[in-house]
């Protein structure tokens, strides 16, 4: 049955097509979201740039009609920005008394509630406004175009049973066909059935079922970083293939998610020359409240945000400070800087960009939409390998949630994709404080 749904600004910040995509259904703009449009339009961030999107489809829709009277869209649905009329606005109860955006939006879904014959539905990602249109007896519902259910989502390791004879003929060949269904470059420890302490680590080829082994570490390590559980010798495996351009890693603080992405790198920038440049970067976003203005150049504005990846240069490559010494821990990061094998830059600067030839890491991904994510991805010229790190618990971004950011996002719609790879580590190696931490609070 056809239906009517009124949209909530965040909607449409939080995706600028969203108008466009109800297909036959009829969506219904209040026009107190013109007005919080034009609010956050000259923001720099992201909620900007969707808001100027929006205000030009809107523009350019206008052109076929009234937009107070009804657009027709492609999909067969109809495109209306709804007025709000003192007379339903006055029905509010006295608590929702006033002129608040919220309020506005209310009264148009009671309005169109009264005088619809189908159904109408208030859609909005703000759960307190969702509260009060169903205690106003609206049909409400959350945006959930890009939801990800968190507890299934998609882990890149299983385990499976195999035949004393299937391990044989996999250490002798270096190769195995198994039959059952698996993701491309999906992680695999086959145990022998008749003897489960005899296991091998394995990985799934391309898209069919050819099984291969891991690939083989040097016996210094990673840049002198050395895998500690098998989820993280999974995941080496991913960032050294050069076959696989897009690795998103997933895992609670202190799994090693950022530090075994830089090993990684700097293993294929510095020693095996098979990229041009280690590319780090990470969103911008603040945990808490900001600390405001910055001073200096935008090396120094940049310091804060950028520590946690100078932590791991420095575990990386061993001159960490201590006892008072003089610190020279710094120097082995900028060393590469100046021979132009490393940048580390926020992500405020990478739209309109290529990116070729390069070992691309975002770090903090979880605190990115999917458009963000999509808009990174989509910069990665012809020879490049992105890697995506994050933990989708600790979200600092105001305008996604675990079951609703790039990270999550990217790791399900690419599971099936060849060129695609994902592990999602539990194990924390950080120390046992940091572990039992991540576990009980």
């Amino acid at each position: 049955m056809k239906k009517a749904f009124v949209l909530d600004t965040n909607v449409l910040l939080h995706d600028p097509s969203a108008m466009l995509r109800f297909k036959d259904n009829d969506v219904i703009l209040p026009i107190t979201i013109i007005e919080e449009l034009d609010r956050f339009k000259k923001k720099a961030e992201m909620t900007g740039r969707n808001a100027r999107q929006v205000s030009r489809t809107l523009d350019q829709l206008r052109s076929q009609g009234h937009l107070t009277e009804g657009i027709p869209l492609e999909e067969g649905g109809t495109l209306l920005v709804a007025l709000c009329d003192r007379e339903t606005l006055q029905k509010l109860p006295p608590e929702l008394e006033g002129d608040r955006a919220d309020n506005s939006i209310l009264a148009v879904a009671l309005k169109y509630q009264h005088n619809c014959q189908c159904p109408v539905v208030l859609v909005s990602k703000d759960t307190n406004l969702r509260i009060k249109a169903d205690s106003l007896g609206l049909n409400t519902q959350d945006y959930e175009i890009d939801k990800v259910d968190v507890k299934e989502l998609y882990t890149g390791i299983t385990e499976i049973q195999v035949s004393q004879a299937t391990i044989e003929q996999f250490f002798q060949d270096n190769r195995v066909i198994l039959e059952g269904n698996f993701y491309p470059n999906q992680a695999l420890t086959l145990v022998n059935e008749t003897n489960p302490s005899h296991t091998a680590l394995a990985m799934v080829e391309g898209d069919h079922n050819q099984v291969v082994p891991l690939v083989k570490l040097p016996p210094s390590g990673v840049s002198r970083i050395h895998p500690r559980n098998r989820e993280q010798r999974f995941a080496l495996n991913l960032l050294l293939r050069d076959s696989i351009a897009l690795v998103t890693l997933v895992g609670k603080a202190g799994t090693g998610k950022t530090l075994l992405a830089i090993a990684a790198g700097l293993q294929k920038v510095a020693n095996e020359k098979a990229y041009s440049r280690l590319l780090i970067s990470r969103p911008v976003v603040p945990m808490g409240r900001d600390l405001g203005y910055l001073p200096g150049d935008i090396t120094d504005k940049l310091t804060p945000w950028m520590q946690p990846l100078y932590d791991n240069f420095d575990l990386i490559f061993g001159t960490q400070d201590s006892f008072g010494k003089p610190s020279h821990w710094r120097h082995g990061y900028e060393e590469l800087m100046e021979q132009g094998l490393l940048q580390i830059e926020p992500l405020t600067y990478i739209r309109g960009r290529t990116i070729p030839q390069q070992f691309l890491i975002v770090d903090e991904a979880q605190n990115l939409t999917p458009h963000e994510v999509k808009t990174i991805v989509t910069r990665a010229g012809e020879g490049t390998k992105v890697v995506l790190t994050g933990d989708p618990e600790q979200i600092d971004n105001p305008y996604v949630d675990a079951a609703s950011n790039g990270l999550t996002y990217i790791v399900e719609r690419f599971k099936g994709e060849p060129l695609a790879g994902h592990i999602t580590l539990s194990q924390g190696e950080r120390s046992s404080l940091a572990e039992r931490a991540a576990a009980l609070l």
